[in-house]
């Protein structure tokens, strides 16, 4: 029996005002229904927010250690469930035990980050020049933070958008995807049992146009942080600014990986191949070009193909290599492309077919003697597909790099010094690696991209998430 899951409001329970569910279903086992959810609509999404409203004023002014424990004592609960959490994660949304269990454990480090950094949360002092006066900061929350979250790291984006705006004492309203909305759900019940107030945390179920539309456009909601589509991402933007909501934006990506000839081909196809087939390439990181200097072309195109050829696919519980796409629609987008790309001339080296069994599965796919012209090199492609580049120098490496609309995540693998400070100096993206695949964050640092990737405004993760969600006030005290 699918389990029956409701909306969070205002520390209750509830069925949808429509009355409408949903359903998610195992990408691996498309038969097996998962879970049932409500079909929400906008009176929903507006009771959550009036809730959240009602509950800022209280939970603004609670002092900072006190917010913090209650997000501490939430990654502990989280740890304590993290086999059932990795599980249901895998089910709904399709990653491998390896790749759910570590997006779990990201949950768990960012609640007990925040819950230490809630602490410091205050203002600063500075010298006056005048007699008698003190002269100080006082950092406050913005009131209400309106989440609108996507489906490929279920878990742990909530975990870092929802906790930077508690610590820093806003109450939240979050619309998670439909596809695998389940560990948010989860998120607030440890929320829930460490202490957090009524109605601090809402979690509201159901479509982008009405909820989603809803928490962008209400007027009692202070900022926004979207994480999904340029296209959907664009839309929010325009909706929340025509009231001066704070926004924040993480969106698409085309992520370069440039492959010096001074590098080992070997170690620079495992980087590649690690970066562009993780998590079945559903990462707005993923590696999605190679870059490839022409004297270590070939070689390296062997290498990727051999890495590809050796990927296991397989339900999550397994623990294979790769799993599904998340849904039939994400593998239908995978597989136009790679018909595109065949199409407009590019070599299919390795993959590019479904496999014979249940589930959304398709191949790691490689492609070589990609133009940097054709749509596979300049279109985000949501899955394992990689498009191979050759270029004569570094220089071309770079300029084909910065090439495309987007400027998420680059990297580059070399043994040139000389290179390396060239290229996080001068390539276009938010996250610059050296010698290493373009996945993978550390959750201290800020993360977010330039040009297509981002709203260019604030950044998540670290300090800088909780500046997003906060506000000064310049306090001139002549005593």
């Amino acid at each position: 029996m699918p389990d029956q899951r409701l909306n969070y409001i205002s520390g209750e329970w509830l069925e949808s005002h429509t009355g409408k569910t949903f359903e998610t279903t195992d990408p691996a086992d498309p038969s097996s229904v998962i879970a049932t959810y409500p079909q929400s609509d906008a009176a929903d999404a507006e009771r959550a927010i009036e809730a959240a409203r009602d509950a800022s004023d209280e939970w603004g002014t609670t002092p900072g250690p006190e917010r913090g424990r209650i997000l501490a004592k939430t990654g502990s609960l989280l740890d304590q469930r993290k086999d059932d959490l990795t599980e249901l994660l895998l089910c709904e949304e399709g990653k491998t035990w390896s790749e759910a269990g570590g997006e779990v454990q990201r949950a768990i480090d960012i609640f007990r980050y925040y819950g230490s950094k809630a602490s410091d949360i205050g203002g600063t002092v500075k010298s006056s020049s005048a007699r008698d006066t003190n002269l100080y900061t006082k950092t406050e929350p913005l009131g209400v933070a309106g989440l609108i979250t996507p489906w490929n790291y279920p878990i742990a984006i909530p975990a870092w958008k929802i906790a930077p705006a508690l610590a820093a004492g806003n109450a939240v309203v979050i619309k998670p995807a439909s596809l695998a909305p389940g560990v948010v759900h989860e998120i607030a019940k440890a929320l829930e049992e460490a202490g957090l107030p009524d109605g601090v945390l809402n979690v509201v179920t159901g479509p982008g146009s009405e909820v989603g539309g809803t928490i962008a456009s209400h007027e009692a909601v202070d900022a926004v942080s979207f994480t999904g589509s340029t296209a959907v991402g664009n839309t929010v933007y325009d909706t929340a600014t025509e009231d001066g909501k704070r926004v924040q934006l993480e969106m698409g990506g085309k992520n370069p990986t440039v492959v010096s000839d001074t590098a080992d081909v070997e170690e620079a196809a495992e980087i590649v191949a690690s970066g562009a087939f993780g998590v079945t390439g559903q990462a707005c990181t993923a590696a999605s070009r190679a870059i490839v200097h022409e004297d270590v072309y070939d070689d390296f195109v062997d290498a990727v193909v051999d890495r590809a050829a050796a990927i296991d696919h397989g339900h999550g519980l397994d623990d294979p290599d790769m799993g599904p796409h998340v849904s039939k629609s994400e593998l239908e987008g995978t597989l136009e492309y790679i018909d595109i790309a065949q199409t407009e001339g590019a070599s299919l080296e390795y993959g590019g077919s479904t496999l014979d069994r249940e589930g959304y599965f398709v191949e790691p796919t490689v492609f070589a003697d990609v133009d940097s012209t054709m749509r596979i090199a300049q279109e985000e492609v949501f899955g394992p597909v990689l498009a191979i580049i050759s270029v004569i120098d570094f220089d071309e490496a770079l300029r084909v790099a910065n090439d495309v609309d987007y400027g998420l995540s680059a990297s580059v693998v070399t043994d040139d010094h000389t290179e390396a400070n060239h290229f996080a100096e001068e390539v276009e993206a938010g996250v610059v690696k050296i010698n290493e695949k373009t996945t993978g964050l550390e959750l201290h640092v800020p993360f977010g991209g330039v040009k297509d990737s981002s709203s260019e405004t604030y950044r998540e993760q670290g300090d800088a998430g909780l500046n997003f969600y906060s506000i000064s006030k310049t306090v001139y005290d002549n005593y």
